[in-house]
């Protein structure tokens, strides 16, 4: 099933020269990207997806009256003015475990054993704690419930109860967590193990929701060495696809990595043709620039879905910065959106914020498919300098509704990336922002 709708290049955008900006950019990913088909799954697979419908509770919970507390289920009168001194002398007729049908029924003066879960049994009004007892062993108050197989005292006999307790005393009511007919889940919940415990404890094996988008994660570059390898000389570690994947992991996708290509258009073709049956989304990062080795350019720029107009990947310059080339289209038989991300790391993980990430949610199905944003006062030694008619984020991090620039500007600097929980949003039109300055700030974390 197609993850992309139709493409129709807007005229006015499809020049070379036309300088997108970061709001047209997204917006024609976010037109183009629609949410994969719903499907069945069980419980644990559904983790992460998002419900496509409303989750009607069918039975109440608890289901029935049950006891919070291991102890003695009685009658309020029985133990009314119980004390150490003048303790209620109950008969105790039997014991309720959690699980058992054949209930006993409770009748003035008596007592029946009952554990945490059970449920509460008939002529029975409120549940003493053990701890408010003698256990049955006549030797004043115990601490706990001794194993039935352990216990001399069994489920017969007599108990002592030292103190009173009111009406429904440590009694869970039936439906005092959720009642049947209520909506358990709404439609756009992400499922997360708190809420597949509410499905499970509602009797729902299987649930309708739009699984994890797959998205194939495809560095370049010759110089790319996998980590734990030597490096030659002219040669770096990969680090993009690594931090990519994770991000798409965070987003709530399942993310595969692939190891870095070589700066052959045609290896790359084969590659991302390959990876086509196990993605609902490609991303690859660098060749994107105008260099003589800009692979995923050479390779893209003239692929097509040949069976739709407007399909392939388009190359655009964003007005932004870090990551001003950028390109996007659909690949291969069922239209597979592409994202390609330029290849310095600061740049292709911006890229990825600001981009792949509210695709991914867009994917899933996600209705609020951005980072939260705030307003925060610039705490920095000088004015931040920023360059005309490009949109700047800088890494930040953010405390207290106040902002603080991370390393410079560079786009290569990964440790400063590392260490940043924000990105702090400078407009086209803003060339200087002063310290004490307030700023919009994108949060990470």
């Amino acid at each position: 099933m197609s993850s992309a709708a139709p493409r129709t290049p807007v005229q006015e955008h499809s020049g070379p020269d036309h300088l997108w900006s970061v709001d047209e950019h997204l917006e024609d990913i976010l037109t183009t990207v629609r949410p994969l088909e719903p499907i069945e799954l069980q419980l644990l697979d559904a983790q992460g997806c998002v419900l496509v419908e409303d989750i009607t509770v069918p039975v109440s919970l608890p289901p029935f009256d049950n006891s919070s507390m291991d102890g003695y289920a009685v009658r309020v009168a029985d133990v009314a003015g119980a004390s150490e001194k003048y303790p209620a002398a109950l008969e105790v007729v039997g014991d309720v475990a959690a699980g058992q049908a054949d209930l006993l029924q409770v009748g003035p003066g008596q007592a029946a054993r009952i554990m945490t879960g059970a449920p509460l049994p008939p002529g029975a009004e409120t549940v003493v704690p053990v701890e408010w007892t003698d256990g049955g062993l006549g030797e004043g108050p115990v601490h706990g419930m001794r194993a039935r197989s352990l216990g001399p005292e069994g489920a017969s006999g007599h108990v002592q109860v030292y103190r009173p307790a009111e009406a429904r005393a440590h009694v869970r009511a039936q439906g005092s967590d959720v009642k049947a007919g209520d909506r358990a889940l709404r439609a756009g919940t992400i499922l997360g193990p708190p809420q597949i415990g509410l499905l499970a404890a509602i009797g729902r094996g299987t649930v309708r929701v739009r699984p994890r988008p797959r998205v194939v994660v495809l560095s370049t570059g010759s110089e790319l060495v996998q980590p734990d390898e030597r490096l030659r000389t002219g040669q770096i570690y990969d680090s993009n696809s690594f931090a990519l994947t994770a991000a798409a992991r965070d987003a709530g996708a399942i993310a595969y990595r692939v190891g870095a290509v070589a700066d052959d258009a045609e290896t790359l073709r084969s590659t991302i043709e390959d990876q086509l049956v196990r993605a609902d989304l490609m991303v690859t990062t660098g060749g994107v620039s105008v260099g003589a080795y800009d692979v995923v350019k050479e390779a893209l720029s003239h692929v097509g879905d040949e069976d739709e107009a407007g399909s392939g990947i388009e190359f655009r310059k964003l007005a932004m910065q870090p990551g001003k080339p950028q390109g996007f289209g659909s690949i291969g038989p069922d239209h597979t959106p592409l994202l390609a991300l330029p290849g310095n790391p600061v740049s292709s993980y911006v890229s990825f914020e600001l981009f792949v990430r509210p695709a991914i949610r867009t994917l899933m199905g996600l209705d609020d498919v951005h980072r939260p944003t705030t307003r925060a006062t610039l705490v920095a030694d000088k004015a931040l300098t920023s360059p005309k008619g490009r949109r700047q984020f800088l890494r930040a991090t953010c405390v207290d509704d106040r902002a603080t620039p991370v390393g410079g500007a560079g786009s290569h600097l990964v440790a400063a990336l590392a260490h940043a929980d924000a990105l702090i949003v400078v407009p086209e039109d803003t060339e200087s922002v002063e310290p004490g300055a307030e700023v919009e700030v994108v949060l990470l974390g």
